[in-house]
């Protein structure tokens, strides 16, 4: 079901980027059109409301109410005249979107309006041109009014959410420096091509992906990757485009231009994200079109009742009217939307990066978390320890240098500490003649003619390598380097483990979620990591390939999994848990399989990130039962249950509670930034 889910979205999102020609202008134009929708009901809300003052003064309900009286010749024609400009002009949105919804066969919010505001003008005007009875005009004309202020708020709340999303893509400077033959000649970034080199001066945001070629300077990414701190930029160092340099200069050749970024990356994930709909949603999309049925129904049964009870047609239609109007399912249609669009926002300034929303709001479920110790709990930057020679045709040096022959191919943790020492003792690296890598085992290759292994402990086990010194004992990591099939020697390296671990570790007990450590290390280095951290449990000696086994077996006994992995050798593992995390993926927004991708490899964002993902539920939930209970009470108080005891709404009340509710809904999905740390 999930592959299914992921797959589906993957399609999605590559048929999005295709659709897309130029984000920035589509997201541009998007707000454009948004900006004028809002304006547009303000506007209709001024006019209208001036229009409704005569509206009010002429109509005879209101006179008597006051006690004054303004009568002349032909004054309910000029009631019916103002009162039908402000039908047409200020419902025209309403009674557009009836046109429109009954026509796509999508009957919703705005037929419900449309309705009540059309039944109320053609029953006013007929009383004016000849039957018995009241108009109805001063309560049109004041539901209309108070439907345009409503829906004002609404969309300015919506518009707020998405608004982050621009400030996203503004962060992306508009012009660079390009460097041709050392001359600096500022042009478009969008002029940019990939191999070009530009300089960026201290102070500027760095104008797109690329690598430093000179110079070292700190940069900001905090607004990309949430990481608070400045991370040190120098030669080979990939800097972010929307960065912000500090004091040094740097020269950067371009690595990813215009949809290729980083940052249009983010910005495209959090789109798809808040588009495709989690099962939440969908409920609640559901639900606010059974409520419309119940809304339209429920308004006609009231007018049967009330005149098979012998009351007059205008109080059976005035309760009709208030039926349909309170029980319009705005706050219910909005529940879930703004919850999704701001906490996506939120999640992505910080660094987290959501790519499947149920999966993320399923994270109240999560009853176990495996980590995958490298690099998360762990810094993953191996110091190498000791070198043990056992073979006395080699010395330390010559041993370092053979195996770095060999390492130097490898991206590795443990190649990276072994080639960080043979720079330091500064020895000649041999160039090899063959290399291979096997995953979970280690690397060979020919160096000088020998045949050398540089492999961890289930490789002697599996060739049933035996040699007298063991090295079990030891709590960090053993490599065996072997000379023409023969142990030469071992190296150690340990690791150590990052400073918000144990925060992280306390954090998820707090919620009452397991935590487990699964590494590929023996038992006693899991076992040190394990109660250094006091964790629930280690699964030690696990090769790449048996994660998926391990997580399925945990699944099979009963509990929901989350999987936290670097999202390359882990792929299967992240797809097969319930919910997967892809860490430290940093401007690798493709983790493919992952639900969810954190760009920094920090613990403690795993701990927010589950708790952010409980809070949003909880926060689509209670606005779903304010937006669903808030209906329960109003629909019957509306109908006119309470008539006996001299309780009745009238519609313009009835669509004050409403516009409320919308808002309340509204400022309660806003409260949800103060939930992620």
């Amino acid at each position: 079901m999930k592959d299914e889910h992921l797959h589906h979205h993957d399609h999605q999102h590559s048929a999005k980027i295709n659709h897309n020609h130029h984000l920035e202008q589509s997201q541009h134009g998007h707000d454009k059109h948004a900006e004028h929708n809002v304006s547009d009901f303000w506007k209709r809300f001024i006019i209208s409301s001036l229009v409704s003052i005569p509206v009010l003064l002429l109509s005879h309900m209101i006179q008597l109410w006051l006690g004054f009286e303004i009568r002349f010749t032909d004054d309910r024609y000029v009631l019916f005249a103002l009162s039908t400009f402000i039908f047409i002009y200020g419902g025209y949105p309403f009674l557009k979107g009836l046109y429109d919804e009954v026509k796509h066969n999508a009957i919703g919010m705005m037929t419900l309006i449309g309705v009540a505001i059309t039944v109320a003008w053609a029953y006013s005007v007929a009383v004016t041109f000849g039957l018995q009875g009241m108009d109805f005009y001063w309560e049109m004309a004041t539901l209309i009014d108070i439907m345009l202020i409503g829906h004002y708020f609404e969309m300015k709340s919506v518009m707020g959410a998405s608004r982050s999303l621009e400030l996203l893509v503004k962060m992306m400077p508009s012009t660079a420096h390009h460097l041709v033959d050392g001359m600096v000649h500022d042009m478009p970034v969008n002029h940019l091509k990939i191999g070009d080199f530009v300089l960026i001066k201290p102070g500027e945001k760095v104008p797109v992906d690329g690598l430093v070629i000179e110079g070292e300077s700190y940069v900001d990414e905090s607004m990309l990757t949430g990481e608070s701190k400045p991370v040190k930029k120098e030669k080979n160092n990939k800097v972010i485009g929307g960065a912000v340099n500090s004091q040094g200069s740097l020269t950067i050749k371009v690595e990813s231009t215009g949809k290729e970024s980083y940052l249009n990356k983010v910005v495209k994930l959090v789109e798809d994200a808040q588009k495709v709909k989690s099962k939440t949603q969908n409920f609640a999309d559901r639900a606010a079109k059974i409520l419309t049925f119940v809304a339209l129904g429920g308004g006609v049964i009231t007018l049967i009742v009330w005149l098979s009870l012998g009351f007059p047609f205008l109080f059976a239609l005035e309760r009709m009217v208030t039926v349909m109007v309170i029980s319009c399912p705005h706050a219910l249609g909005l529940a879930v939307p703004l919850v999704v669009a701001i906490s996506t926002l939120i999640a992505a300034q910080k660094g987290l990066l959501i790519r499947n929303r149920t999966a993320f709001e399923n994270a109240r479920l999560i009853t176990t978390i495996i980590f995958d110790k490298t690099g998360t709990l762990t810094k993953g930057s191996h110091e190498l320890q000791e070198v043990k020679v056992l073979n006395p045709k080699f010395d330390d040096r010559e041993l370092l240098r053979l195996a770095a022959g060999v390492e130097q191919h490898s991206e590795h943790y443990i190649a990276a500490g072994l080639m960080r020492r043979v720079k330091e003792l500064s020895i000649a690296i041999p160039k090899s003649e063959w290399f291979n890598a096997m995953p979970g085992k280690g690397l060979e290759g020919i160096v000088e003619g020998k045949e050398i292994k540089v492999v961890g402990p289930n490789y002697l086990k599996e060739y049933n390598i035996g040699f007298t010194e063991t090295k079990d004992d030891f709590a960090g990591t053993v490599v065996y380097v072997l000379v023409d099939k023969s142990v030469a020697g071992y190296f150690t390296f340990s690791d150590q483990i990052r400073e918000t671990s144990l925060e992280a570790i306390q954090t998820l007990k707090k919620a009452g979620i397991k935590n487990l450590l699964l590494t590929g290390d023996n038992e006693k280095v899991a076992k040190k990591v394990s109660d250094e951290l006091n964790m629930d449990g280690f699964l030690a000696n696990v090769l790449p390939h048996d994660k998926l086994e391990k997580v399925k077996a945990l699944q099979e006994k009963g509990e929901y999994v989350a999987m936290t992995g670097d999202g390359v050798n882990d792929a299967p593992a992240l797809a097969q848990a319930d919910v997967g995390i892809a860490v430290g993926s940093g401007t690798d927004v493709a983790a493919e399989t992952a639900d969810i991708i954190l760009v920094n490899s920090e613990p403690k964002d795993i701990a927010n990130l589950i708790l952010f993902g409980k809070a949003t539920y909880n926060k689509m939930i209670q606005n779903l039962w304010w937006a669903a209970g808030y209906n329960i009470i109003a629909i019957p108080l509306a109908a006119g249950v309470l008539y006996k005891w001299g309780i009745m709404l009238s519609p313009a009340v009835g669509a004050v509670l409403m516009s409320l509710s919308t808002i309340i809904v509204a400022v309660n999905a806003q409260l949800l930034k103060t939930k992620l740390k």
